[in-house]
């Protein structure tokens, strides 16, 4: 739809007019009919075409913006806004502050996204992403080596298996779980043989992503993170 195309609108008949406007413009941007980007006809259009008061249009625009689905930008215009990991991520950084349960729950999105990663990363890795990884991997065996802890390699290994899939919102998304795990995952990277089951998990997924096995990289990272969450559960 473009700002002189403004024909996907109906006419509010209702009473709680606002509300009406409101739904009708979620209603496109679910249906795919306005896209991220997007930019809404102007107020005049849209008050015409709803056939309402542009108070009533002004205050249905402050509720789409409030509530993240529309953005002014600067220099004028209305645009539908892109999704954003904060979005996202923030009622998961909520759930993880409340307690291990939460954590849990947390390593299980956890893996429902990285196998998906690495299977991508599988495919479309650069050579220099893959020596990336190697370097990485090598700091982490020597830490283990020398009984230190891990946890700057631990994101950076998974981190750069998400660049290389090469989806910036995923990664995004990763990368604020990650951070949300940092001071956690310190302390359960170390004892009982985790730091060298780690290490084997690493190597056995960029084993994969090496031999281009979309995959074994998938079941390799599966495994890698269903093991950490066992082990807390």
């Amino acid at each position: 739809m473009t700002p002189q195309e403004p024909r996907l609108l109906e006419p509010v008949r209702r009473s709680r007019i606002y509300e009406h406007i409101v739904e009708q413009i979620q209603g496109l941007i679910s249906d795919g009919k306005l896209r991220p980007g997007d930019q809404l006809p102007p107020e005049r259009v849209l008050a015409e075409t709803f056939k309402v008061s542009r108070t009533s249009l002004r205050e249905a625009l402050r509720a789409l913006e409030l509530s993240g689905y529309i953005e002014g930008r600067q220099g004028g215009g209305t645009f539908v806004r892109g999704p954003s990991a904060s979005d996202i991520v923030q009622p998961m950084a909520t759930a993880l502050l409340a307690g291990k349960r939460e954590l849990v729950d947390v390593l299980e999105v956890r893996e429902m996204i990285e196998p998906a990663l690495a299977r991508l990363a599988a495919l479309r890795a650069s050579e220099a992403q893959i020596g990336e990884l190697e370097t990485i991997l090598a700091r982490q065996a020597e830490k283990v080596d020398r009984g230190e802890s891990y946890p700057r390699e631990d994101a950076d290994f998974h981190h750069t298996i998400a660049v290389a899939a090469d989806n910036p919102v995923v990664m995004r998304l990763l990368d604020v779980l990650m951070d949300l795990l940092g001071e956690l995952r310190a302390g359960y990277l170390q004892g009982g043989g985790r730091p060298l089951r780690s290490l084997e998990g690493h190597r056995r997924i960029l084993e994969a992503i090496k031999c281009r096995d979309g995959e074994a990289a998938f079941q390799a990272t599966l495994q890698h993170i269903s093991q950490v969450r066992e082990r807390l559960v």
